[in-house]
């Protein structure tokens, strides 16, 4: 089995191909661990569930979905996710709003049948979740119910990640995803029998 390392430099990519411009390239893609302590540990902690805040709960939650919904043979999970996350958020202050509330979404169903947050409980129980909120057949949609809330803020903004990089690209056969143009070299070799 071939294993795709993902880097910082697919979540640059991933974030170019979302219309996310990083100052400072990959080097500024890094979370800002002072924040985390000044912010709660969780969007329903803080005592405000009108405007949730993205921190290191939020940052959990979205790794867990992404070890998930990525294929095995994904590797840089962590840092690909924190460096996609670093720089999604920063750039949309309002979206990281919304994703942090989507999180809260996943975390209060989950306390209904687990009663504790999405990431307190095993791998195999957080996809047993996920499909039991139905969140594999809902369609995205930034305003539906929590369920349809969840595929779009966690589960495809996390899949767009993936596949627009280089490396979530290669992993699928696709040369030059969107947002990376890929040089000349691409389009003067003959296809590859794959």
């Amino acid at each position: 089995m071939t294993e795709y390392k993902l880097t910082r430099r697919d979540a640059l990519k991933a974030l170019g191909a979302a219309g996310v411009t990083v100052a400072g390239g990959a080097a500024a893609l890094t979370w800002d661990r002072s924040e985390d302590e000044r912010a709660p540990e969780s969007a329903t902690d803080a005592g405000d569930a009108t405007e949730p805040t993205f921190g290191n709960h939020e940052r959990e939650t979205y790794r867990a979905v992404a070890d998930i919904v990525y294929p095995s043979e994904v590797t840089g999970v962590r840092e690909f996710v924190d460096s996609y996350l670093a720089g999604r958020t920063d750039a949309d202050p309002e979206r990281a709003i919304d994703m942090a509330a989507a999180v809260a979404d996943l975390d209060t169903y989950t306390r209904e049948w687990e009663d504790t947050n999405f990431v307190a409980v095993d791998a195999e129980t957080q996809e047993e979740t996920l499909q039991g909120m139905g969140v594999h057949t809902s369609d995205p949609d930034p305003h539906g119910d929590p369920r349809h809330r969840v595929r779009y803020y966690l589960v495809n903004d996390l899949l767009f990640a993936l596949y627009s990089s280089p490396t979530g690209g290669e992993l699928v056969g696709i040369e030059n995803p969107q947002g990376h143009p890929g040089g000349t070299r691409s389009y003067q070799q003959p296809p590859s029998d794959r």
